[in-house]
C-alpha cells in the first residue's frame, strides 16, 4: 500500500473522464459479446446493449493511451513483471485522480482488444478489414486449429475483462456517492480508503490481460496465468458490490429521513406521514387487525389521532399489557387507533417466529412487514427511541401531539387521555399521585388509599433491615401517643408476594412506575416540584439496603433512605410529644431533616437509556448542586420477553 500511494501525486491534471469511460464501455460491451458469439457459438444480438453517449466535446488523450498501450505490450508472462508495469504506468499516471489511472488504462487496453475483434468481426466481408486482419493475425486465431487451441484462454480471458470493467464501473460508482457524509453513509468510510489499492488490482489485471492477449496472438507458446488476478479481483468485485448495496440502503435512510423532517415541517394527514416512516415507495403499505387477525387497508387511519407503539422485539407480553386499558378505553370512541411498529433492522426466520407470537398478543393495529423501517434515522434521532418501547401520539393532521406518552399512560392509564402534552401538563400539577402509582403493582393485593391515612410504602435490598423497620414502624402505629392523636398509619412492604417471599414482577411494576412518573416530569424545563423531588429521592435509593416513602392519602410527604427513615422511627420517644401540637407528618419531617444534617447518604439516579431525552444536568434532590454524571453498565441475566413468552 505505501508502494501504491508513492506513485499518486494530487495534482490538477483533468480531462473528461466520464465521457472515456463511457467510450470505453461500449468498446468492451461489444467486444466481449462478440467473442462470446465467436468462441461459445452464442446467438444473442447486440441491440439490447445500451450505448454510452460521450460529451459532445470530447476530446481523447490520444497520445497518453498509446503511450499506455506501448507499455504494457509485449511483456514476458509473470506476476512480477505485471506488478512493475503497474507502478510504471502509476507513475506516469501520477497526476491523474485514481479513478482516471484505471480509465485511461483500460481504455489502452480497449483500443487493441476492440481493434482485434471489430476486425474479427469484418475480415470475411471487407477486404480492407481482411488485409490488416492477416498483421493482427485474426485468421491464425480464429480458424482451425486457432479456435481450438485458444479457445478456452480467450474465454477465461473475455470474462476476466467483464470483470475488471464491473469493477471500475463500481469504483466510479463509489466515487460518486462520496458527496454523502462518511457519518451518514459509514459504508463509504473504510471503501473510499481502498479505492488506490483496488485500482492497483484493476490496472495489474489489465495488464496481465494486456499480456495474454500477445500471447496468444504472438503464437510464441507462452502463456500468462490468469486465475490469481480472476480471484483477487473477484473478492474485490464482491466487496465493492456489498459496500455499494449498503452505502445505497444508508443512503436511503438519510433521504427519507430528509423528506420526513420536511413533513413533519408541514404536515398534512396522518396516512401521508405513516407511509413516509414505515414503507418503502414500492411497498403496499397494511395493518393486521389485531382483533379479527385480517389484512386490512391504513385508510382505517384515516382522519384519527393515532398512538404509534413502537418497540423492539425484546419487549414482554407485560410491557405490551400497559396499552391495554387504553385500548379498551379508546376503542369506545373510535377516534383513537393504536399501531404497533416493531422496530427490526436484520429479520430472520427466527425472529418472524418470535414476532408472531408477540403479535398474537396484540389486540390493536399492527404494521405488516419483513423489511427494515424507512425512518429508522428520523424515530431514533427526533424521537429518541432507543430499543425501548415509546409511544409517539400523531393528530388527524399528522402533527405529534407527545413524542412519548408511554410515561403518563403507564402512570395515569386512561386519566391522561387524549395523551397530548396539554394532557400531561394538566396531570404535572396534582400532588397526589401515590394512588395513580400504586395502582396494577400489585394486583393480587392491592393497596387501598385513604385521604385521612398515612402510609408507609417500604422495601429495600436487605431483608434484616426489612424485618427490623416492619417490628418499629409498627411499634410506632400502634403507640399510645400516636393512637392519642388519631394517627391511622398503614405499612405496605413493596417487593413481597403474599408469602412474604421476594416478587419481582412487583418490584419492576412498582419502580417502572416511578420511574416513569419521574421522567414525565424532568422532561419539561421547569424546576422540579416537591413531589417531583421525593421520587428523585426515592429512586436514588433504588439499590440501597432500605427506603421508606411517608405519604397522607395519596401525597407525598417526605422519602427516606434507610438508615435515617430508621433512626427517625427508632428514636420515637424523642419527637412524639410534638405530635399533637405540630402534627405527626410535620414533626416526623422536621425530625428527619435533622437526622440528615448529620448522616448524609449520597444520592443516585439510574436512568436507563431509552426511556426518552436524558436531562442534560439534574440538580441533587437533597442540595442545591448539580448531581455528577456517571455511565454504567448492568446485566441481571434474565431475558424478560423469552421469559414472558413461555
Amino acid at each position: 500500500m505505501n508502494t501504491i500511494y508513492a506513485t499518486h501525486v494530487h495534482g490538477d491534471e483533468k480531462f473528461d473522464v466520464d465521457s472515456l469511460f463511457a467510450v470505453t464501455e461500449n468498446i468492451l460491451q461489444r467486444a466481449t459479446h462478440l467473442v462470446d458469439n465467436v468462441v461459445l457459438g452464442t446467438k444473442t444480438q447486440q441491440e439490447h446493449l445500451d450505448e454510452k453517449v460521450p460529451k459532445a466535446s470530447f476530446n481523447p488523450p490520444s497520445c497518453t493511451l498509446k503511450a499506455l498501450s506501448c507499455e504494457m505490450s509485449c511483456k514476458a508472462p509473470g506476476e512480477e513483471i505485471a506488478h512493475k508495469t503497474t507502478l510504471s504506468i502509476l507513475n506516469k499516471l501520477a497526476h491523474y485522480s485514481w479513478d482516471a489511472k484505471a480509465v485511461l488504462t483500460l481504455a489502452a487496453f480497449a483500443l487493441d482488444y476492440g481493434d482485434f475483434w471489430l476486425l474479427a468481426d469484418l475480415h470475411s466481408s471487407d477486404q480492407l478489414a481482411k488485409s490488416v486482419g492477416i498483421l493482427k493475425r485474426v485468421p491464425v486465431v480464429l480458424k482451425r486449429p486457432g479456435l481450438q487451441k485458444y479457445g478456452k484462454a480467450i474465454v477465461e480471458l473475455n470474462n476476466l475483462i467483464k470483470a475488471t470493467l464491473e469493477v471500475i464501473e463500481s469504483i466510479f460508482e463509489l466515487e460518486k456517492l462520496t458527496v454523502y457524509d462518511t457519518k451518514d453513509v459509514p459504508a463509504l468510510a473504510g471503501a473510499m480508503d481502498r479505492i488506490p489499492v483496488d485500482v492497483y488490482w484493476a490496472i495489474t489485471t489489465v495488464v496481465a490481460c494486456t499480456t495474454q492477449m500477445c500471447c496468444i496472438t504472438g503464437d510464441e507458446g507462452k502463456k500468462q496465468e490468469l486465475s490469481p488476478f480472476a480471484q483477487k479481483i473477484n473478492v474485490i468485485l464482491n466487496v465493492l458490490r456489498r459496500t455499494i448495496k449498503l452505502a445505497y440502503e444508508q443512503i436511503d435512510v438519510i433521504e427519507a429521513y430528509r423528506k420526513l423532517k420536511k413533513i413533519f415541517q408541514t404536515p398534512s394527514e396522518v396516512m401521508e406521514v405513516f407511509k413516509a416512516l414505515f414503507f418503502h415507495k414500492d411497498a403496499e403499505p397494511s395493518l393486521i387487525d389485531g382483533s379479527t387477525n385480517k389484512l386490512v387497508s391504513i385508510d382505517v387511519l384515516k382522519k384519527k389521532d393515532v398512538l404509534f407503539f413502537i418497540s423492539s422485539l425484546n419487549i414482554t407480553i407485560e410491557e405490551i399489557s400497559i396499552l391495554k386499558p387504553v385500548y379498551d378505553g379508546i376503542s369506545k370512541k373510535d377516534q383513537h387507533k393504536i399501531v404497533w411498529i416493531p422496530i427490526v433492522e436484520n429479520w430472520t426466520d427466527e425472529l418472524r417466529k418470535k414476532f408472531e407470537v408477540l403479535r398474537s398478543k396484540v389486540p390493536w393495529y399492527t404494521v405488516q412487514y419483513f423489511s427494515p423501517v424507512v425512518g429508522i434515522k428520523f424515530i431514533k434521532e427526533e424521537w429518541n427511541f432507543k430499543n425501548k418501547p415509546i409511544v409517539v401520539v400523531i393528530n388527524p393532521r399528522g402533527k405529534v401531539e407527545h413524542p412519548n406518552a408511554l410515561h403518563i399512560i403507564k402512570v395515569w392509564g386512561m386519566k391522561a387521555f387524549p395523551f397530548t402534552k396539554e394532557a400531561e401538563d394538566v396531570l404535572a400539577t396534582k400532588e397526589d399521585v401515590m394512588e395513580d402509582i400504586m395502582v396494577g403493582v400489585n394486583p393480587r393485593s392491592p393497596v387501598v388509599i385513604k385521604d385521612d391515612k398515612y402510609i408507609f410504602l417500604y422495601g429495600g435490598k436487605d431483608n434484616e433491615w426489612i424485618q427490623q423497620f416492619t417490628k418499629k414502624a409498627t411499634a410506632l402505629a400502634n403507640d399510645p401517643a400516636i393512637k392519642e392523636a388519631r394517627i391511622s398509619i398503614e405499612l405496605v412492604l413493596v417487593g413481597k408476594n403474599e408469602k412474604g417471599q421476594d416478587d419481582v414482577g412487583i418490584l419492576g411494576r412498582f419502580w417502572d412506575k416511578m420511574e416513569s412518573f419521574f421522567f414525565s416530569k424532568t422532561e419539561k424545563k421547569t424546576e422540579p416540584d416537591a413531589v417531583t423531588r421525593e421520587i428523585q429521592k426515592l429512586l436514588s435509593y433504588k439499590n440501597e439496603s432500605g427506603w421508606a416513602v411517608l405519604s397522607k392519602g395519596s401525597k407525598v410527604i417526605f422519602t427516606g433512605h434507610g438508615t435515617t427513615v430508621m433512626k427517625v422511627v427508632d428514636e420515637l420517644e424523642k419527637w412524639k410529644g410534638y405530635v399533637r401540637e405540630i402534627g405527626f407528618e410535620i414533626i416526623f419531617k422536621q425530625y428527619h431533616d435533622k437526622v440528615i444534617e448529620v448522616n448524609r447518604p449520597c444520592s443516585r439516579v439510574d436512568i436507563p437509556l431509552g426511556v426518552g431525552k436524558i436531562p442534560e444536568h439534574m440538580h441533587c434532590p437533597h442540595y442545591p448542586r448539580v448531581m455528577e454524571t456517571y455511565i454504567s453498565f448492568k446485566c441481571c441475566h434474565v431475558d424478560g420477553a423469552l421469559n414472558s413468552l413461555h
